[in-house]
């Protein structure tokens, strides 16, 4: 099975259409080898690709004739990703959030003030 139709059966990506623009950017490897969107793979095979900051590996286990159901995924795939690199993400997920909320724009002449104020609530030390 090609490898783009491969990462589409088994939901790593929504559209063949994703996969064949991952695999032109390079982002696909088989084996340690770049890989085209027209790349066979076959059972045993290792499969590295990048998406959403994260580099998935996985072991193809078997073959899917057509697009399978989630809970049917890891009878064809075996994870091998390490973990760590998961709670990185979540780590980059949280120091996002830190920052001002989503949407909420550039803060308001109240939002200047207050942070104005902030400021000058600090006491200052002579220097003598």
């Amino acid at each position: 099975m090609r490898i783009d139709k491969y990462l589409w059966c088994v939901r790593y990506y929504k559209t063949r259409n994703m996969v064949t623009e991952a695999c032109k950017k390079n982002h696909v490897t088989v084996n340690g080898q770049v890989a085209k969107a027209s790349k066979e793979v076959f059972p045993t095979d290792k499969v590295t690709f990048r998406k959403d900051q994260i580099t998935q590996i996985i072991t193809v286990l078997d073959i899917p004739d057509s697009r399978v159901g989630a809970k049917l995924v890891d009878i064809y795939r075996r994870n091998d990703t390490p973990p760590e690199v998961y709670q990185h993400l979540e780590l980059l997920k949280l120091s996002k959030d830190h920052y001002r909320k989503t949407g909420t724009g550039r803060p308001t002449k109240k939002d200047r003030r207050d942070i104005d104020e902030f400021g000058n609530d600090i006491p200052e030390e002579d220097e003598d």
